[in-house]
């Protein structure tokens, strides 16, 4: 790794905020991604109960887990069983501190949070996106309709592409959402894909917000 490489990913670092800080953010500040308009015939598909995170399964790296890739920006993620392959922006926290979002104009771009590591490093990687928009459905509309075993792939501008497998994908409320439980350290790889879901009202919009959980079993 050159010289400006190890600079930029230092700098990087010094950017993140711990997470039990970035964690109370996330409770009020996922609400940005509510703002689906939730007018189509047939809503988004929810995540069946079968497919919740078992929390009996140790958090400890297990057998056959590839090492964490060092610092690199996302450029891409792809879902190939809800036929998603989308380009990728870093989104931060905008001037109300919550997590930015995609523009909702374009309905197929995910957002990369930068308060936490990057896709394949050593953490919980983030990735968010809107369900649907005023024409129609966004990115991450089929989110909910995952499976334990279907995979993320992540391609990184250094080249590499981080395949993460999702062991679990369920659906919280906004105002009782698990900042811990979904955004905290495994010691491992990993990664959250993030959604509104859940309820929707025309006042409020959706209630809540589907979250896959995933970790890194490939790199290629």
């Amino acid at each position: 790794m050159s010289g400006s490489e190890l600079a930029e990913e230092e700098e990087q670092r010094k950017k993140r905020a711990p997470w039990g800080v970035i964690a109370l953010v996330l409770l009020t500040g996922l609400a940005l991604i509510r703002n689906g308009s939730g007018e189509f015939d047939v809503g988004p598909p929810q995540p069946a109960s079968a497919a919740a995170a078992d929390s009996r399964v140790p958090d400890a790296t297990f057998a056959g887990a590839p090492a964490p890739l060092p610092y690199a920006v996302p450029d891409r993620v792809r879902i190939p069983a809800i036929q998603v392959d989308a380009p990728m922006l870093a989104v931060g926290l905008d001037a109300e501190g919550w997590v930015d979002a995609p523009p909702p104009e374009d309905p197929n771009l995910a957002g990369w949070f930068t308060g936490a590591v990057s896709p394949g490093e050593k953490g919980t990687a983030v990735v968010v996106g809107h369900v649907d928009n005023s024409q129609g459905p966004a990115v991450f509309y089929g989110l909910g309709a995952l499976k334990k075993g279907n995979r993320v792939e992540v391609a990184r501008k250094d080249g590499k592409t981080a395949v993460f497998e999702i062991y679990g994908i369920e659906v919280f409320e906004k105002n009782n959402f698990p900042g811990d439980r979904v955004y905290g350290s495994k010691g491992t790889a990993e990664l959250r894909v993030i959604t509104c879901g859940g309820g929707f009202s025309k006042q409020n919009g959706y209630d809540g917000n589907v979250v896959a959980f995933a970790r890194l079993v490939e790199v290629r």
